[in-house]
């Protein structure tokens, strides 16, 4: 069973569909730790456990960027269930580099991508 953390963050930055959202992640207390919780549109994320409220952040935009999220970043607006407006800055997470392809098709278009020059 898990109860609310008293703490909230804004999740704002573009779907795997380049649309822009901006959504609360609310975490809950656990047994062993903390989760946090994203719903947008169809999609309802629960992240599994972790020792803090940033290592579950932390696994969530893991999990959407794996899904094709980009340019994400987050605010705290509740700590301890006080609201804080605004006064926390904005952090911004770097969307994941594409893994380098390899072998003769990597090569091959490599190549075919060189400017001439």
């Amino acid at each position: 069973m898990s109860t609310p953390a008293g703490e909230k963050h804004p999740l704002a930055g573009f779907d795997a569909r380049e649309r822009g959202f901006n959504r609360p992640v609310e975490f809950s207390r656990t047994a062993s730790g903390y989760q946090a919780t994203l719903r947008y549109e169809t999609t309802h994320i629960v992240t599994p456990e972790a020792p803090s409220t940033a290592e579950a952040l932390q696994h969530l935009i893991a999990l959407l960027q794996a899904q094709g999220y980009t340019q994400l970043r987050s605010q705290q607006s509740y700590r301890d269930g006080i609201y804080l407006g605004s006064q926390e800055l904005w952090v911004d997470y770097p969307d994941r580099q594409a893994d380098p392809e390899v072998g003769l098709l990597g090569l091959l278009k490599k190549w075919l991508g060189r400017s001439p020059g």
